[in-house]
């Protein structure tokens, strides 16, 4: 028999309706956009796993609501930048000459873990176009949140992330403390210096080598904002099946950090 996930068996197994129930409890409620980030292992045992999680997300969101997550592909960035592993110089060319063009159909997710890597084939769930930071939504606003993804300053204004603060959206962290919302203030804040980047793409129908201008992203920067914010009493704390969860306005956290950042 296959194994089974590397998650102990302890307690109840959760499912699709204890963690509505949980989603519920901690306040998410219909008709809401939701930007999630999440970690299936920290959720414990779940019957039906990743099908489950997004099946309890939608129960509870509704078809009136709008589920986000972030699908980022950052495995086709220019191979000259590659640590985790690196390659052979001598083979950059052939790399930036070959890597398949980003399909928001096609392109897997990398390191994204497997709820996400799920929702973005997910009937309904829209992908926007950007071959490193694309993201996926489902529900009302799905269209809206993905259309029109800018290829520069891929997380600031042109970016899913505003639209979510457009939608005056919430944050839910599942298990995990990645917060991709931290990466629009640091835009907002121009606390970064740029450079240009890489990544093939697709137009009209032909696949293309494009450079762009990126900030620095530094999510190392982000512990003491996170700090702050959570102390300010604006983070929702609860548990959602076995993992830690926080509920938190995205807007609230985006000018939090902006303002922390510019007079810090």
């Amino acid at each position: 028999m296959p194994e089974a996930d590397a998650i102990a068996h302890t307690g109840a197994p959760r499912t699709r309706q204890s963690l509505a129930a949980d989603l519920r409890a901690l306040g998410v409620g219909a008709g809401e956009t939701l930007l999630v980030h999440s970690s299936l292992s920290a959720l414990g045992w779940v019957v039906g796993g990743p099908v489950a999680v997004l099946q309890a997300l939608q129960d509870v969101l509704t078809p009136a609501g709008t589920l986000v997550m972030p699908t980022f592909t950052l495995n086709l960035t220019d191979p000259s930048g590659w640590r985790r592993p690196p390659v052979p110089e001598a083979w950059w060319a052939t790399i930036r000459a070959e890597l398949p063009a980003f399909d928001p159909a096609l392109t897997p997710t990398r390191n994204m873990g497997r709820i996400p890597e799920l929702f973005r084939t997910w009937p309904g769930v829209r992908r926007s176009d950007h071959p490193h930071s694309s993201f996926a939504a489902w529900g009302q606003h799905a269209e809206f949140v993905t259309a029109d993804h800018a290829l520069a300053f891929s997380l600031g204004e042109g970016s899913p992330l505003a639209r979510v603060y457009d939608l005056d959206g919430r944050v839910l962290l599942l298990g995990t403390e990645k917060n991709t919302s931290l990466h629009l203030a640091e835009v907002r804040a121009g606390r970064r210096a740029t450079a240009a980047f890489g990544g093939p793409v697709l137009r009209a129908g032909q696949r293309q080598w494009v450079t762009f201008e990126e900030p620095d992203y530094d999510d190392g920067t982000f512990p003491p904002v996170k700090a702050a914010f959570g102390a300010s009493g604006a983070v929702t704390v609860g548990q959602v099946g076995s993992a830690s969860a926080r509920l938190m306005r995205q807007r609230a956290l985006v000018d939090f950090a902006v303002q922390f950042w510019r007079t810090a």
